[in-house]
C-alpha cells in the first residue's frame, strides 16, 4: 500500500505519529521545538540513554514522548550541523525513504520538513516525497497469506509540513509522474513471466494512451512485412507472438525532431538452443527491463506534461528452445539488409535491438537515440550492480547522460568503443556475427548495436546489473529497481526541454 501525501503549512503536530529531524548538535527546528514543553531536552536525554548522535540517516524512536499529546516522537539524523544547508535532492530523497521505513505500521503521520536551519526548499520537500513512496513499493499481489509480519511497512497517510505548500506541490507533481513511471517499470520487471507476456506487456503500455500517448502496436505479419528478421528469429521458438510498441508523446514543438529511446523487451529468456543453466534461471523474467524502462518513461513525460517530442519504443519476444528455435550457424537478415551470423542464441537482446534502432532511426529522425537493455553478464564482471555500463558515438550526449546519473543516483560508467573491438565481430560467412566471445562482452555486443544506429547521435545503456536483482537503498526494497526512468527524465528535463 503506497502512502497518501499530502501537504500542510508548518504546525507543531499535536497527535499520533510526528518525524523531526535534528543534527549531531541534537538541535531541533523551530516547529519541532514547539511541540511540547521540554521537547529538546527530553530528546537529548533519550539520544544520549540511546547512544543517538544525529548522524546522517539514523533514527530514534520515543514512545509517548513526555511533555507531548504524541503517540510517539521519530527522530532522524541529518548528519553535521551547519551542512544541513547543503543536502541535494538524492539525500533528502533517501530522507524520506528512511522516514517511511521508520514510520513504520502507523495509519498516519506528519513530518515536519524543518530543521534547525530553517526550511526545507519545496524542491527538496518534493524529493522527500518520493523517496517516502519509492521506499513504501512492495510488490506482494500474488502473495494470498498476508499476516501482519508480512504487511508492508506504510503509512496510509502522509503529512508534509511545510513552509511554501504551494510550491511544494507544484514541485510534487512532477516528482510524482516520475515515482509513478518508476513503480510502473518496477512492476513489469517484478511480473512472472506467464503473466506478462509479449501480448500482456504490448496491452499495459498501450494503456498510456489514456495520458495522451499515441501508440502503435506491430504484430508479426507487420514486422515481416518490413523485414525484421533479426528480432522475428529470436521469437520463432515460441508460442508468445512478437510485438513491437511504439509510443509517441508529442509535447514539443510541432517541427522538432524527437528524441528516442528504445528498449529490449525479452519477457523471458532461456538462451534458446544454446540454453542456460538452471540455477537462476528464474531471474530471466526481468530480461526486459530495458523496455520496462522505456515504458515507465514514457508514462513519467506523458504524466508531467514535458515540453518535449519523444518517442518510445519497445521490442517485445519471448526466447525459448522450440523446435522452430533459431540454431546456432544459422544466418538471418536485420531490417537494414545486413546479414548476421548467430554463434549464441543466448545473444539474442541485440537481434532484438537491432531492428529495433534501425527502425526508429529510419522511420523517426530523432535528435538522438538512446537504448537500454539488460545486454550482458560481462557487464556485472566490470562494474557490478553499482553503475550502468554505457557506449556513445557523441561526447556531448555521453557527458550529459553521465551527469544525470550523478543527479538522481542512477549511476552510468562510460566503456570504450573502436575499430579493434568492431573487428571482433567480424564472420567469413555473413556481414557480422552475433557475439564476439568472451572476452569484452559488454563492448562487442554495443559494437554490434552501433552497426544499426548511422550517424544518429546515440548511447546504449547495458541495465543487467542495475535493473534487477539490484541492492537494497534507502529508496528501494524490492527485486526491481525500475532503473532508467528517472536518470532519463532527468537528462530529458536539464537538456531537451524547450
Amino acid at each position: 500500500m503506497l502512502p497518501k501525501i499530502s501537504f500542510a503549512k508548518l504546525a507543531a503536530p499535536e497527535k499520533g505519529v510526528a518525524v523531526v529531524f535534528v543534527d549531531d548538535a541534537l538541535a531541533l527546528g523551530k516547529t519541532a521545538g514547539a511541540i511540547g514543553d521540554g521537547v529538546e531536552a527530553l530528546v537529548k536525554r533519550a539520544a544520549d540513554a540511546a547512544g543517538f548522535s544525529g548522524k546522517s540517516k539514523s533514527v530514534l524512536d520515543l514512545l509517548a514522548p513526555a511533555g507531548t499529546g504524541l503517540d510517539r516522537l521519530v527522530v532522524i539524523g541529518l548528519g553535521k550541523a551547519g551542512a544541513v544547508s547543503g543536502l541535494g535532492e538524492n539525500d533528502w530523497a533517501a530522507l524520506g525513504g528512511v522516514a517511511m521505513g521508520a514510520v513504520g505500521r502507523a495509519k498516519a503521520a506528519e513530518m515536519v520538513l524543518e530543521t534547525a536551519e530553517g526550511e526545507v526548499a519545496p524542491a527538496m520537500a518534493a524529493a522527500f516525497a518520493m523517496g517516502m513512496k519509492l521506499r513504501a513499493y512492495t510488490f506482494d499481489r500474488y502473495k494470498t497469506r498476508k499476516d501482519d509480519e508480512d504487511k508492508p511497512k506504510t503509512a496510509a497517510k502522509v503529512t508534509l509540513a511545510t513552509g511554501d505548500t504551494k510550491a511544494a506541490k507544484k514541485a510534487w507533481a512532477d516528482a510524482d509522474a516520475v515515482s509513478d513511471g518508476t513503480l510502473l517499470a518496477r512492476d513489469l520487471v517484478n511480473e512472472p513471466a506467464n503473466v506478462l507476456t509479449t501480448l500482456e506487456f504490448a496491452k499495459r503500455a498501450s494503456e498510456l494512451a489514456g495520458l495522451g500517448v499515441e501508440i502503435e502496436v506491430l504484430d508479426e505479419k507487420a514486422m515481416k512485412k518490413l523485414k525484421m528478421d533479426a528480432l522475428l528469429g529470436v521469437a520463432q521458438g515460441s508460442d508468445s507472438p512478437p510485438r513491437m510498441v511504439i509510443m509517441r508523446w508529442n509535447g514539443g514543438k510541432k517541427d522538432a525532431a524527437p528524441v528516442a529511446f528504445v528498449g529490449k523487451g525479452v519477457v523471458f529468456d532461456t538462451g534458446g538452443i544454446s540454453i542456460k543453466p538452471a540455477a537462476s534461471m528464474e531471474d530471466m523474467k526481468g530480461d526486459m527491463g530495458g523496455a520496462a524502462a522505456v515504458t515507465g518513461l514514457m508514462h513519467a513525460l506523458a504524466a508531467r506534461k514535458a515540453k518535449v517530442n519523444a518517442i518510445g519504443v519497445i521490442g517485445l519476444v519471448e526466447n525459448m528452445p522450440d523446435g522452430k528455435a533459431q540454431r546456432p550457424g544459422d544466418i538471418v537478415t536485420a531490417m537494414s539488409g545486413a546479414t548476421i551470423e548467430i554463434i549464441n542464441t543466448d545473444a539474442e537482446g541485440r537481434l532484438v535491438l537491432a531492428d529495433a534502432l534501425w527502425y526508429t532511426q529510419d522511420r523517426f529522425k530523432p535528435a538522438f537515440m538512446i537504448n537500454l537493455a539488460t545486454l550482458t553478464g560481462a557487464v556485472l564482471i566490470a562494474l557490478g550492480s553499482q553503475h550502468a555500463g554505457i557506449f556513445s558515438n557523441d561526447d556531448e550526449l555521453a557527458g550529459r547522460l553521465a551527469d544525470a546519473g550523478l543527479a538522481t543516483e542512477e549511476r552510468v560508467w562510460r566503456l570504450p568503443l573502436s575499430a579493434e573491438y568492431d573487428k571482433l565481430i567480424d564472420t567469413p560467412n555473413a556481414d557480422m556475427k552475433n557475439t564476439g566471445g568472451r572476452l569484452a562482452g559488454s563492448i562487442t555486443a554495443a559494437q554490434f548495436l552501433q552497426r544499426f544506429v548511422n550517424d544518429v547521435p546515440w548511447v546504449h545503456i547495458d541495465v543487467a546489473g542495475t535493473a534487477m536483482s539490484s541492492p537494497k537503498t534507502d529508496i528501494s526494497k524490492t527485486w526491481a529497481s525500475g532503473y532508467g526512468v528517472r536518470l532519463l527524465d532527468r537528462l530529458v528535463r536539464d537538456h531537451y526541454e524547450g
